[in-house]
């Protein structure tokens, strides 16, 4: 194999592993998608997550390895025009029908997968955009591979800059529409904040819930329950909370929130804690609306 030939080579195997990336990735952000925007009533929390979640990575691998195959087959492309070589178009061959064939595999998998979501009860109209969507997918690369394993683009540039720029525009469409359905970076930023400032306050209700059962009264103020051990956690960068006592045994946590809490996806929802007969379940509600909240909260004495 001379230097030209195994450069080709390289470049062809590059091309493919971005384009078979480029496909799975772009089915699994597709199959998202459809499950967000045909929601069935029968879906959980978790299951639209999920949807989400499918949505972000394929996004992220789409928009990295989709340019990266484009770049990679042009480049094939122009060498394959430039050689003449008759080994360089029966190498080419050869790695097509082999990734057709893996690739093949792969994709058939996915169709597995859907006709298995159908027959454990998915919506018909999901089963038939997704088993659409494999078709489409899988025959838009099927054939234009075999085409190529024919020199059918070779003799037709303008053919397949058009085929490209088609390919190319409705990944973009799809893209766009599902972004649509998600969440936006920002707003995922401020559920995690959200999040995360009430994860401060439990911490801080634990500690004053410990300092009451030790000391039968409520501390004056947070900071004298943390300076020993220094285990507030760091909020520099959260909404400001505010501790207020109220009587002997009840008090107040206030902070400002971003969004209401059954906004939030539940990866980012505070958890909700088991009712136990030594604590109220009052106080284990992490219940909120955006702007300004206030949990109010009554301690007991617990059972040593």
């Amino acid at each position: 194999m001379n230097n030209h030939t195994a450069k080709h080579f390289v470049l062809q195997l590059g091309s493919l592993i971005s384009l078979y990336l480029s496909l799975a990735f772009f089915l699994v952000l597709t199959f998202g998608f459809i499950n967000l925007r045909f929601p069935d009533a029968l879906d959980g929390v978790w299951q639209l997550e999920s949807a989400a979640d499918s949505i972000r990575i394929g996004l992220a691998m789409v928009v990295v390895f989709f340019p990266t195959y484009l770049v990679l087959t042009r480049m094939v492309n122009q060498n394959r025009r430039a050689s003449k070589d008759n080994s360089y178009l029966s190498l080419t061959k050869w790695l097509i029908y082999l990734s057709l064939l893996v690739g093949g595999l792969v994709l058939l998998g996915d169709l597995v997968a859907v006709i298995m979501g159908f027959l454990e009860g998915e919506l018909t109209s999901r089963f038939l955009l997704k088993a659409l969507a494999v078709f489409v997918v899988t025959g838009a690369a099927f054939f234009y591979y075999i085409k190529d394993a024919q020199g059918f683009w070779l003799k037709r540039t303008n053919s397949s800059l058009i085929y490209a720029m088609v390919t190319s525009t409705l990944i973009v469409a799809v893209l766009v529409s599902a972004l649509s359905y998600i969440p936006s970076p920002n707003t995922v930023r401020e559920m995690k904040a959200d999040n995360e400032i009430v994860n401060v306050l439990q911490t801080i209700q634990w500690q004053i819930e410990d300092h009451y059962a030790e000391n039968e009264t409520l501390p004056e103020t947070v900071a004298e329950m943390f300076d020993e051990f220094d285990r507030l956690p760091d909020s520099s960068e959260l909404a400001a909370y505010t501790y207020t006592v109220e009587d002997d045994t009840t008090y107040q946590l206030c902070t400002t929130f971003n969004h209401d809490s059954n906004e939030l996806d539940t990866q980012y929802r505070p958890s909700m804690m088991m009712a136990e007969d030594s604590i109220r379940w009052k106080n284990n509600d992490w219940n909120f609306k955006a702007g300004e909240w206030c949990f109010e909260r009554e301690v007991e004495q617990r059972t040593k």
